[in-house]
């Protein structure tokens, strides 16, 4: 099933290193369209992030396989850009804020 998980910086660099994770979870009330995006966003309303994963038990730890991508507002317009798993980085970067290097 698909699972939204509200997720932590802490949560992604944990999953990026190769570790489980069991965040809270929401669920869609159907499989209907409105209802995943409705998850999704309650999901994005309890942390920095969101991460789609198909889980059997959405209790059951996490990992980076389970995931299928992750959501974030990156630009504070309350709009949830989409990343790919392989973009973790940039998720982790983007999470991070602008560099303060001169």
């Amino acid at each position: 099933m698909r699972v939204y998980l509200a997720v932590s910086r802490d949560n992604l660099a944990a999953l990026a290193d190769g570790e489980a994770i069991t965040p809270a979870a929401f669920l869609a009330a159907s499989q209907d369209e409105e209802d995943e995006l409705a998850a999704l966003e309650e999901a994005s309303e309890h942390a920095a992030a969101v991460a789609a994963a198909e889980l059997d038990d959405p209790d059951g730890p996490v990992t980076l396989e389970d995931v299928v991508s992750f959501h974030l507002d990156v630009d504070g317009t309350g709009d949830l850009a989409w990343y790919a798993t392989q973009e973790i980085d940039a998720v982790l970067s983007a999470l991070a804020g602008p560099s303060t290097a001169s």
